[in-house]
């Protein structure tokens, strides 16, 4: 497939129609509507950003808004953007539409002031969206003014402009913090790497009032991409890791653990060291690290024992060294960890390796990082390929949950019956309607769990809102914790009541809870709120996808009886559940008091 990340810049705008044509051609695209209202014309932009989405999976519809004219469509004559329903909105401003820089006289307390008026306009634009399309809103924030009119004095004074667009930054970043609808794409951090010098296009300003360069305009796409990516739950979960010269310097089988090189030592041990440092920095945000080696497994765990390796054994959530072609042990780290290799990206020094794994390995990603360990983290941040549009509790405590994992799985073979083993593992549930605290990570869940989920349907934020505040759904979370540790918010159910009739829209669970009987604690907690409802049957959908065949069986196993399919898909299959003298079947996980009702 082709990627963004992988195109010239020269081919993307000279062969961009062709490139559109054939990624359009691809089956099983996900639609998605955005709206791009600009104070600067955006075709360029949204025709990479268009190509980006189309090698990511999305089959995107666009509208755009007129040039300049974003305030008034979005506050005053928002019609348009309502009869188009987006899905998404994206506001693309630049340092250009800041109606209100401070005079160069002001005071601290005149310079907050203006501030708070040019924060207070786009205050004005995001309500106004929240109230009339009530979708996901993607606001860049400020590149630095082309010109330093103070020079050096222009971040520190009062009057200058450098200074105000910091302060403008920072009051954008606040608002996105305490509004989780809203979105910051860091343009101003996008304008530094590129270079102020070629981020500005000021012939295409004066002729076609498009501000930035084309490599702007591509850096931009390739960001907001990212950002698309992360709210349908399509960034990389797992970096899969080679040792020898890509971890440390040297061959440990060869040179021993005492002359691999790591630590601050020399120049190369030191990339080295900064590239652990990295790794660590990843895990610690809640990306998983593998090791795939082909190594003699006992020889290359002595690598992690040198004392200056900044990555310890227990910092990695599957290790792999054996002598077995690469892309066969990157698969089983897939089937050990439950999680898809799309959701892998591979770091190798050794330009074969990668070559046949990416041969091998259908959607995993395998940058080209050649064989210079000090680009390397440079080479994973510029393909953006674990970029998060929210940091949950789950996700910093993800590693250590795998972790837990593997200590269950441990403890498990001690056990010859398997419900003992459950019993002995003292697992607690917390079963609820969903709460205000938790929204932003159940809605992260839709969009990431692809294989136990049985309708695989995406819910927004704003979606989930207003679905937990309906009186026609019964929407649940479950979090389980066990004596190794908490696994979080790991369930979702919704349940959509028509007549006498409970649809369930949605079921998923994550994959490394699996054979736990949550499942049975759902639905005990599911038919205890559909009674209570008035409900007489709950009616439960199967819609295969690629991934989540391992739930074909699902409502059968709970006793659901298939029906005739009268679904408007015509994939889907039905099964059918009477509420009536149901009998609660969890037996091995103690289901905490619901607070809540």
């Amino acid at each position: 497939m082709t990627n963004l990340d992988t195109l010239s810049l020269q081919d993307l705008l000279t062969k961009r129609k062709g490139l559109r044509r054939r990624l359009s051609e691809q089956i099983g695209l996900q639609e998605i509507r955005i709206a791009v209202l600009g104070g600067s014309t955006t075709n360029e932009l949204v025709d990479l950003w268009e190509i980006g989405l189309l090698s990511s999976g999305f089959r995107p519809t666009f509208y755009q808004g007129e040039y300049g004219r974003y305030y008034v469509e979005a506050v005053h004559d928002p019609q348009a953007l309502i009869d188009f329903r987006p899905d998404l909105v994206y506001l693309h401003t630049s340092c250009q539409n800041v109606q209100g820089f401070a005079p160069l006289q002001c005071t601290a307390e005149q310079l907050q002031g203006y501030v708070e008026a040019e924060v207070g306009r786009y205050q004005q634009i995001w309500n106004a969206l929240g109230t009339n399309v009530g979708c996901q809103i993607i606001q860049n924030n400020f590149e630095l003014p082309p010109f330093a009119m103070l020079g050096n004095m222009d971040a520190v004074a009062n009057g200058g402009h450098s200074s105000f667009i910091m302060r403008l930054n920072l009051a954008f970043a606040s608002a996105a913090i305490a509004d989780r609808k809203l979105l910051i794409q860091d343009v101003n951090g996008l304008s530094a790497r590129v270079g102020l010098q070629r981020w500005f296009d000021w012939e295409r300003w004066f002729s076609y009032k498009i501000l930035n360069s084309a490599e702007a305009s591509l850096a931009m796409a390739r960001s907001l991409t990212s950002m698309v990516k992360a709210l349908y739950g399509r960034s990389r979960k797992v970096l899969v890791l080679d040792l020898d010269n890509t971890l440390w310097g040297g061959v440990i089988g060869d040179d021993g653990v005492d002359k691999i090189q790591i630590g601050r030592e020399t120049p190369i041990a030191e990339a080295y060291t900064a590239f652990q440092e990295y790794c660590l920095a990843l895990r610690n945000r809640g990306v998983l690290l593998a090791v795939c080696s082909k190594n003699d497994e006992k020889i290359a765990k002595q690598g992690f024992e040198h004392p200056d390796s900044i990555l310890k054994l227990e910092h990695i959530s599957c290790f792999k060294a054996n002598w077995e072609p690469k892309h066969e042990n990157i698969l089983a780290i897939g089937r050990e960890l439950n999680l898809g290799v799309d959701s892998f990206v591979f770091i190798d020094d050794n330009p074969a390796e990668r070559a046949i794994v990416e041969a091998q390995v259908e959607g995993i990603a395998v940058p080209n990082v050649g064989s210079n360990v000090s680009s390397y983290a440079g080479i994973i941040e510029a393909g953006r390929f674990f970029e998060p549009v929210s940091l949950s509790a789950e996700d910093l405590q993800r590693a250590e949950q795998y972790a837990g994992n593997s200590q269950r799985a441990s403890f498990e073979s001690k056990f010859a019956d398997y419900g003992e083993y459950l019993d002995s593992l003292e697992m607690t549930a917390e079963i609820d309607a969903f709460q205000a605290v938790y929204l932003e990570r159940i809605a992260q869940l839709t969009n990431k769990t692809n294989q136990f989920n049985l309708t695989t349907r995406r819910y927004s934020l704003a979606d989930i809102e207003s679905i937990a505040s309906d009186s026609q759904y019964i929407s649940l979370y479950g979090k389980l914790s066990d004596r190794f540790g908490d696994n979080g918010l790991i369930s979702i159910v919704l349940g959509r009541k028509e007549g006498s009739a409970m649809h369930l829209d949605l079921w998923l669970m994550s994959c490394r809870v699996l054979k736990r009987d949550m499942e049975i604690a759902m639905l005990d907690a599911l038919v205890e709120r559909a009674q209570a409802a008035g409900v007489e049957t709950l009616l439960g959908y199967y819609i295969p996808t690629k991934k989540n065949g391992m739930v074909a069986d699902h409502y059968e196993k709970l006793g659901f009886i298939q029906q005739p399919s009268g679904a408007s898909n015509p994939d889907a299959s039905v099964f059918a559940l009477p509420v009536a003298g149901y009998t609660p079947r969890n037996s091995h996980i103690k289901v905490t008091e619901l607070v809540h009702g």
